[in-house]
């Protein structure tokens, strides 16, 4: 009879690691800081709340455009050579699919042709 090899033992606990994640900017570790705790900034309300439904909606729509210009003031543009940059890689990739959708065009169109014939 051929001998079994015995299974190893499952391991009964997995000793606790401390892991440390490093970015490529730290250059050195650290030191910890006192956790301190801001208070949010108090939001301004209208003294206010405007009551017909005309003024609502005034003020909701001025609302939104508030929040969008917000928006638009944390946006971080391109300069003009990676506009350029990314405005050429759209046209090549534009050209290409182009060039694929007539070439497949014209294949399906010989197929079908040689078929019907």
């Amino acid at each position: 009879m051929a001998n079994k090899a015995k299974k190893p033992a499952p391991k009964q606990a997995v000793a606790a690691t401390n892991v440390t994640r490093i970015k490529a900017t730290d250059a050195k570790p650290v030191k910890k800081a006192k956790a301190t705790v801001k208070k949010p900034k108090a939001v301004k309300k209208i003294a206010s709340e405007p009551k017909s439904k005309f003024m609502k909606t005034l003020f909701s729509i001025g609302g939104y455009f508030k929040g969008a210009w917000y928006e638009l003031r944390q946006v971080r543009w391109p300069n003009r050579r990676a506009t350029w940059s990314l405005t050429g890689a759209v046209l090549i990739f534009t050209a290409f699919f182009v060039v694929l959708v007539v070439a497949l065009d014209v294949l399906f169109k010989y197929l079908f042709e040689l078929i019907l014939k």
